[in-house]
């Protein structure tokens, strides 16, 4: 099933509950990479289009207005209300954030982890909301039979420093975006829960993102 509100379209699962879960991914070119990869049956694909809104600025009028975020909590829930994680058993068991290896991705991910914090709290605070990073270099190294991965610019030239230290032949690939990663890349290091390194994210985490791009926590009112 798909439905949208606004201009957000959810490339929905066929079931909910237990062992689903939710990609929010940047724009409708990593949706449509991801979404031609994912179990339909339990992996539903939601995009950002552009940078999410600072919900920690931002007032509650403004952040309830907000598409994405009015998106997001359509779908989490069969019948929104003031609270979202405990007014019904939630669509999703889990919330995947998966962004772009490069500096708006990492800011893309602060920005939800401060909304989260300041509307859905329980969902951080119960483990469902998890992290993965994307590989930004495939290095192919002609003596081994599988690439080596580098998930961001201080891995990949330590890595590439090493094999040049010891002399080794190997080939470059700068993935720009889930959309220019390769399928099988995609759906092992980011879209299989059994290939992929996924991190849950915590309030601390929430909270680390705050100090850099938020300003102070405030008590909000809940999303309607």
């Amino acid at each position: 099933m798909g439905f949208h509100t606004s201009t957000i379209k959810l490339a929905d699962s066929r079931r909910h509950g237990a062992g689903t879960e939710l990609f929010i991914v940047e724009g409708d070119s990593a949706a449509s990479a991801v979404a031609a990869l994912r179990d339909s049956n339990t992996q539903a694909v939601l995009p950002m289009q552009g940078k999410p809104l600072n919900a920690i600025k931002a007032g509650p009028a403004k952040v309830q207005a907000y598409g994405l975020f009015r998106a997001l909590n359509d779908c989490l829930v069969e019948t929104p209300t003031a609270d979202l994680f405990a007014s019904s058993a939630p669509r999703f068991e889990r919330i995947i954030l998966l962004f772009d290896p490069d500096a708006d991705g990492i800011h893309s991910s602060a920005l939800m982890l401060m909304y989260f914090y300041q509307y859905l709290r329980p969902w951080l605070d119960s483990g469902k909301v998890e992290l993965i990073h994307a590989p930004w270099l495939q290095i192919t190294v002609a003596e081994r039979s599988e690439p080596v991965y580098a998930y961001s610019e201080a891995h990949s030239q330590a890595l590439l420093t090493d094999l040049r230290a010891q002399n080794v032949a190997c080939q470059i690939v700068r993935y720009r975006g889930l959309a220019g990663i390769d399928g099988k890349t995609l759906f092992e290091k980011c879209i299989s829960p059994a290939t992929r390194r996924t991190r849950v994210m915590s309030a601390a985490d929430a909270l680390a993102a705050i100090e850099v791009f938020g300003g102070a926590p405030k008590r909000a009112a809940p999303v309607k």
